[in-house]
């Protein structure tokens, strides 16, 4: 294309030349075209020597790409916001978590502790993990905070911890950037698949959980490519019935409404709808996982580890060493 229009040019430009230099005859008065003559020829060289250039830069980069593959695009960043807390199995199960985040490309783990400080475990943890990551913290209130004998359903963890993270997001990251955030939390077991999912979210993508809730699993119903209600037992009448690890979110959304945050006080399962519902309507939900017809994330939780031999050698004097960290 760029040769048929470099003639054009010459065509045009020579035609030009030749009407001036009649329109001189014409009037009887003489005429030496040598001069815009040798200026057209000059023209014609530099474009014919800049075609040349640009075609063998062309062939550069066309053997480039089959050394190198095809240049694809940056993906866009997956802002992973856990929130865990001091007690046996903290370490085991951040490691575990971080050696799965380490395979996901161009992610950004935020990890907030339950904690008046940030401890040492928890730093050098994050730090060997080698992944671009936030560490913050944020100790839960007193009066809301669930006791070791309480059960799992009594009182939500992570609320302030998650806060905390969106507050960073808000503070750091712009309306422009290209982003999606899920809450991960560091008990549960996910698919390096599910992120694969997660990142093309555009304002609100839900998934099925598996062993959650007391079934096999909790999903989203998908007719005609639109979520039209959700499989769950346990108040299905609930605005947003879906688990925290069933749902992510455009970083863009939750920077346009930064009033949307996770209420401390909310009703036993309406933690999740406390942020959705200022965000998104059902409609707008985005099916993933073959329209929610796969499980990528399992709730998994550690079975608390029993110490009873290890207090008895306590007792006695005998523990293991403390020095050695678990």
């Amino acid at each position: 294309m760029k040769v048929k229009l470099k003639n054009v040019f010459v065509v045009y430009f020579l035609v030009s030349v030749t009407g001036l230099m009649y329109a001189l005859l014409q009037l009887g008065q003489p005429c030496d075209c040598s001069q815009h003559l040798k200026a057209a020829s000059d023209l014609i060289h530099a474009k014919e020597k800049r075609l040349s250039q640009l075609q063998r830069e062309v062939k550069r980069l066309q053997g480039l790409e089959k050394v190198l593959g095809p240049i694809e695009e940056t993906p866009v960043v997956i802002y992973v916001v856990t929130p865990t807390y001091a007690r046996l199995v903290q370490k085991a199960e951040l490691v575990r978590l971080s050696q799965t985040l380490m395979h996901v490309k161009n992610l950004h783990w935020i990890v907030v502790e339950d904690s008046p400080s940030r401890t040492q475990l928890v730093s050098e943890l994050l730090a060997q993990s080698k992944l671009p990551f936030t560490h913050l913290h944020a100790e839960t209130p007193k009066e809301h905070q669930r006791k070791e004998t309480d059960p799992n359903w009594l009182k939500p963890r992570g609320v302030e911890q998650r806060n905390l993270a969106l507050q960073w997001l808000r503070q750091h990251r712009k309306l422009t950037d290209a982003g999606v955030v899920y809450f991960a939390d560091d008990d549960n077991t996910y698919s390096l698949r599910l992120f694969d999912e997660i990142r093309s979210t555009k304002r609100v993508s839900v998934w099925p959980v598996g062993l959650v809730g007391g079934l096999r699993f909790e999903r989203p119903l998908v007719e005609k490519g639109k979520v039209a209600g959700f499989y769950t037992a346990w108040k299905p009448n609930r605005p947003f019935p879906v688990d925290m690890a069933g749902f992510a979110v455009a970083l863009s959304l939750l920077l346009a409404n930064p009033q949307a945050r996770f209420d401390l006080l909310a009703e036993r399962g309406y933690l999740e709808t406390s942020l959705l519902q200022s965000l998104v309507s059902m409609e707008e939900l985005e099916p993933k996982a073959d329209n929610c017809t796969k499980v990528l994330v399992w709730h998994t939780r550690t079975e608390k580890p029993k110490m009873k031999q290890e207090e008895l050698l306590q007792k006695q004097g005998l523990g293991s060493d403390p020095r050695i960290e678990v």
